[in-house]
């Protein structure tokens, strides 16, 4: 299975349905396995105090909370089945990721989503896992912002809900860190999440310390500049990717500025697939264009001068020179002193 690869348009639709269907075809265009939209209640998700971070003053300004930028970038739900139709039709899979429980008993109940991504926020929000964990779905959850004990807390409260149909996890069983229940149910997304994050904060072997660690599937959701470090993350064995995407950096609202452009995240795309060519297995071996190389490139044992048949072979007798059609030379040693069968001539193949 290849890396699955998904086209993160968020909020870049700014609220707009008709600028959201832009968003999936061009998702669809550039080669991407999904496009994932964000649903929320700004109400549930917000209070009025709540500030707006630094990354989203610098991008729609600090005159508002929170709470009003998000108003403005709820989609309509009357136009998710317009949504996932365009989906269809252009053969790309439909994502959105709930930050409240009401926003996910409406993709799982009305929109009938297949997969659940969770956002880093969620490492935190218990009653959303435990709900998310009873869907019988499966989940990605990104695990930026995170402690390695946060990590383990939210995955035990989703063990519990995918063993659990009903009642709430005590300490006691959160405590356990039994994940076996999670296999083959949950990716885990290292994310550095600043927007853009700089690279000397992206810290991608932290992957490779998740994947250890609890011996889930891993993955890498990119908040950089640029298509380079998503990249590197298929190079080192993420299964899933995630990138945000716009139509025009120049838009206004908070995730453009640090989004790709279609063409950026079609050359994303093109080029995680050459590295899934490239990657192969871990066993060193020849491969079938290299067997024909060496024939070539390598070089055999050859007579050094014209040797008589019963001569005792010496240094003086053998050379190496290219084909590599015969005795390797690795037995050059193992020749010396060994009686020739028959007579060569210069630069003929030594026989075994």
């Amino acid at each position: 299975m290849g890396v699955f690869i998904i086209a993160e348009a968020g909020v870049n639709h700014n609220g707009d349905p008709a600028l959201a269907l832009e968003l999936i075809d061009a998702a669809a265009r550039a080669g991407a396995d999904a496009v994932k939209f964000q649903t929320f209640e700004p109400e549930a998700l917000a209070t009025g105090a709540a500030g707006k971070a630094e990354y989203q003053k610098v991008t729609t300004g600090s005159g508002e909370s929170q709470l009003d930028m998000l108003r403005r970038l709820v989609l309509p739900k009357e136009c998710y089945p317009a949504l996932q139709e365009r989906c269809r039709s252009r053969g790309i899979r439909f994502l959105s990721t709930p930050f409240d429980l009401g926003s996910l008993r409406f993709l799982v109940d009305e929109v009938g989503i297949d997969l659940l991504k969770l956002s880093s926020g969620a490492v935190v929000h218990g009653p959303l896992l435990l709900a998310a964990a009873r869907t019988g779905l499966p989940i990605i959850l990104s695990t930026g912002m995170s402690t390695m004990g946060e990590i383990e807390g939210a995955l035990a409260v989703l063990a519990f809900g995918v063993t659990q149909p009903v009642g709430n996890p005590s300490q006691d069983v959160l405590a356990s860190r039994d994940l076996a229940p999670l296999a083959g149910r949950v990716t885990l997304l290292h994310c550095t999440t600043e927007y853009p994050a700089p690279l000397d904060q992206v810290n991608l072997r932290a992957m490779d310390g998740l994947a250890a660690h609890f011996g889930l599937p891993v993955g890498y959701s990119d908040h950089t500049q640029g298509i380079t470090v998503t990249v590197a993350a298929a190079a080192r064995g993420a299964m899933v990717v995630e990138k945000h995407f716009t139509l025009d950096r120049a838009l206004p609202g908070p995730d453009h500025k640090a989004s790709l452009e279609p063409d950026e995240l079609a050359a994303m795309v093109g080029a995680i697939r050459e590295v899934e060519q490239a990657l192969g297995v871990a066993e060193k071996a020849p491969t079938p264009a290299e067997l024909q190389v060496a024939k070539v490139a390598r070089a055999s044992l050859v007579a050094a001068r014209p040797i008589a048949a019963g001569t005792v072979l010496t240094e003086a007798d053998l050379a190496v020179k290219r084909p590599g059609t015969g005795l390797s030379p690795l037995l050059y040693w193992h020749m010396l002193g060994r009686v020739a069968g028959h007579g060569y001539r210069t630069d003929e193949l030594i026989d075994p």
